[in-house]
């Protein structure tokens, strides 16, 4: 097994993923964005085209703005009343925990605001977001995010945890993570005992292609799984990594076959540098009909945009109906009329 996380243009030169006519453009990149590659991740990877590697290897297309696209694209900072909280919920909020995570997705909608040298919270700012919700009696989840929470310092995330199931009307607590597929040796006994909490406590786990799903990553998983912790799914539709309904459906598989119930497919939020990633929603719409003809019920994710600004998720899943209500499409495309 590799040794090292790749983290500078040099290192991705070194181990042959960039060429050396690339390396000043990577370079101008790792000035604007973050680069990781764990060796979880490099294990994986194939050759520099690959649908994993174009999720984590710089490209010279992130250094393109377009005019849409914004620093803080789902709104983040309009709903942060103390530090490292979102609360735009009225029933949950989340606590951006950690601002480092493991890996850098190319894709992120944070990837201006995590990386090495961000500060992440002090035990200060963790004191305020906790008493931030002891005086919300309406939250009834919170999420734990960054970055990365699997990252963080056992005993850090056991505390958090700890202090959150003490709060009477906090029933749920999520935490979103990429670790068990992109670092699957963090899943350590430490980490595990650091779950544990009377309080319904739930993974949302991140991936985006099956080939991601190493013998490594299926073992982390099984550790979870083994806990006893409901685990669920989030992707994002990315083009030319998972933008086919063969692959989805493959994935949604990968998914649910680790104990994983798909939950959400992300359409590409409007980071700086995506927009080679983006997907038009008519599309995302067609391979939702498609995936519905394709697999299980139990495999099928909500394809959801999370509506720049801040103004939260909504799902976008295609509509089966005719606009007056009179006929059904099934799975093949065909029309029926309704009699009710």
């Amino acid at each position: 097994m590799l040794k090292k996380s790749l983290r500078t243009p040099e290192d991705l030169l070194n181990a042959g993923w960039i060429s050396p006519e690339m390396l000043p453009e990577i370079q101008a990149v790792s000035e604007e964005f973050s680069i990781a590659l764990t060796p979880a991740v490099q294990a994986s990877l194939t050759q520099p085209k690959d649908p994993v590697a174009r999720q984590y290897l710089p490209d010279a297309r992130e250094l393109i703005r377009q005019t849409y696209e914004r620093n803080d694209p789902v709104g983040d900072d309009a709903h942060s009343p103390v530090k490292g909280l979102v609360h735009r919920y009225p029933d949950r909020c989340l606590i951006k925990i950690s601002n480092v995570c493991p890996v850098y997705c190319r894709f992120c909608f944070r990837k201006t605001m995590i990386g090495p040298g961000s500060k992440a919270l002090s035990s200060e700012d963790r004191r305020k977001a906790i008493a931030y919700i002891q005086s919300h009696p309406e939250i009834w989840e919170v999420i734990l995010t960054g970055g990365d929470p699997f990252i963080l310092n056992p005993k850090i995330l056991a505390s958090t945890i700890q202090q959150l199931s003490e709060i009477s009307q906090v029933k749920i607590i999520r935490i979103h993570t990429r670790v068990p597929i992109s670092d699957p040796e963090r899943i350590s006994e430490n980490l595990l005992n650091a779950l544990k909490t009377e309080k319904m406590l739930i993974i949302a786990i991140h991936a985006n292609h099956p080939q991601e799903f190493s013998d490594a990553a299926q073992a982390s998983i099984r550790k979870l799984r083994l806990q006893g912790i409901p685990l669920v799914s989030q992707s994002v539709l990315l083009k030319d990594i998972n933008d086919n309904a063969e692959i989805l459906a493959e994935l949604m598989r990968k998914f649910l076959e680790n104990g994983i119930k798909p939950y959400y497919l992300h359409h590409l939020d409007p980071a700086p540098g995506t927009s080679h990633f983006a997907v038009s929603i008519q599309k995302g719409q067609e391979l939702m009909k498609e995936l519905r003809g394709r697999v299980s019920g139990l495999c099928q994710p909500t394809y959801v945009m999370d509506i720049p600004g801040g103004f939260g998720k909504s799902p976008i899943n295609p509509s089966y109906l005719s606009e007056d209500l009179k006929e059904i499409t099934d799975f093949r495309g065909g029309c029926h009329l309704l009699h009710s």
